[in-house]
């Protein structure tokens, strides 16, 4: 048994050798040897390649805001690992990651000894919420993210009340498959008998595997641009302002403090989740805590402005669609301005797309490497741009004092890439812009 918080804290991270075990035989075993607390909780579950964490943070306030206590699982951490798992946005404290540890820790040595093989990290902080959730701080709802994929994801043994798929893109490839289509099967996965599915979902061959998903299933199906629609955007200097009208409601001017035009379909994947389910009386939800839940919900490391004098943005995009909404957002509000990139990925990430819509942008980027085993190196990265003011990074702690004092007036730092990057360089940049 652990008697404290860091060795906890270090078995769960040792448990990373074991790398990625699609499946869900190691997480039934485990929920069965539990009392299946998944089975107790009221959840909504929400897949997607891009704008899960915002989703379930736009869903979590707007339950909040009507006074519900809430749940939510969600990975990567940011700030401190504790994140994943929290009530009402705030994470779990330390004894109670200890004791869910202590209650793990006997099923994963036992679980080793079988045919099945040990837990992977992922599944045995899965495990951990939904004994804490359902047995220790029982919670009203909760809101799970799924790690990756869907179908194989060890959050997928939960029977949710909803499911939600953000949309799909090109990511994981060499696990998911190489196509949209492919993709989004996986992804489609989390689509459960007679269960609404909502979506965000426009790729032609990715909707149509996702249609043919919920007609097998029986599930009713909530597609953006018909069953619910967005109207009237406008970006405003701290946020965005739109319309949104579905078959239950009307809703003028929303205001939402997250910033980008795709906030905007992850806000109304929360809103017509939410209206629906309240129709059917599953919660109950007002317009009131809808429009104040959507204007407070706020996730970090999403295209966030660390400070205004100097401005200093993070922004963990990790992948194709999420550097391309990156580039469109920096072209669209800062394009007067000197835009200095410093960028990091991992190496099984195809970067190469990436560094190129970054070049467009940037009038300088930085490449650089950090301590994590999936890491890309700077000088792999700095082969792919073709930039003409590009520069390797050997030591990115000190470089990041020295890039912000550089900023000019006018200028613009913004520091994207791995979101297991951004946790690492958020802290550092909040002290230095002290």
């Amino acid at each position: 048994m652990f008697s404290t918080y860091q060795e906890a804290l270090d078995w769960i991270h040792a448990r990373l050798r074991l790398g990625i075990k699609p499946g869900l035989k190691r997480m039934e075993w485990m929920m069965d040897r539990l009392g299946h607390p998944e089975n107790k909780l009221k959840a909504i579950h929400i897949g997607g390649t891009n704008g899960k964490g915002s989703t379930v943070t736009f869903l979590r306030s707007i339950l909040q805001e009507q006074g519900y206590k809430v749940g939510t699982f969600t990975s990567p951490y940011i700030e401190q690992f504790n994140e994943r798992i929290s009530i009402n946005g705030k994470a779990i404290g330390d004894e109670e990651l200890l004791q869910l540890a202590n209650v793990i820790r006997p099923l994963a040595d036992e679980l080793e000894e079988t045919e099945l093989g040990g837990p992977t990290e992922f599944e045995v902080i899965t495990a951990m919420s939904f004994y804490y959730f359902a047995e220790i701080n029982p919670i009203d709802i909760a809101l799970y993210e799924v790690g990756l994929g869907g179908r194989f994801d060890s959050t997928n043994v939960i029977l949710p009340i909803a499911s939600i798929i953000t949309n799909i893109g090109l990511d994981h490839t060499s696990i998911l498959g190489d196509t949209y289509e492919e993709i989004a099967f996986e992804k489609a996965g989390i689509i459960k008998n007679q269960t609404p599915i909502f979506t965000a979902v426009k790729h032609p061959g990715a909707l149509d595997v996702i249609e043919e998903q919920a007609k097998q299933k029986d599930a009713p199906i909530y597609r953006i641009g018909q069953e619910f629609s967005i109207s009237g955007h406008q970006s405003v200097s701290k946020g965005e302002i739109f319309s949104m009208k579905n078959a239950l409601h009307s809703l003028e001017e929303i205001e939402i403090s997250m910033i980008g035009k795709h906030q905007t379909e992850n806000a109304s994947l929360a809103i017509t989740s939410a209206q629906y389910l309240n129709q059917k009386g599953l919660i109950s939800i007002t317009e009131q805590s809808i429009r104040e839940g959507l204007k407070k919900a706020y996730w970090p490391g999403r295209f966030e402005i660390l400070s205004e004098k100097p401005l200093v943005i993070i922004d963990g995009a990790h992948n194709d669609e999420g550097i391309a909404t990156l580039v469109t957002e920096l072209t669209k509000r800062y394009s007067d301005r000197n835009i200095h990139i410093i960028f990091a990925a991992l190496k099984d990430k195809k970067f190469d797309k990436m560094i190129e819509q970054l070049d467009q942008v940037a009038n300088q980027i930085s490449f650089v490497s950090f301590d994590y085993p999936r890491a890309a190196t700077a000088h792999d990265l700095y082969e792919k741009s073709k930039s003409e003011n590009k520069v390797i990074v050997e030591n990115w702690h000190e470089y990041l004092n020295e890039a912000v004092h550089a900023i000019q007036h006018g200028g613009i730092l913004v520091v994207t890439g791995s979101l297991y990057f951004i946790s690492e360089a958020k802290p550092i940049l909040r002290r230095l812009l002290k």
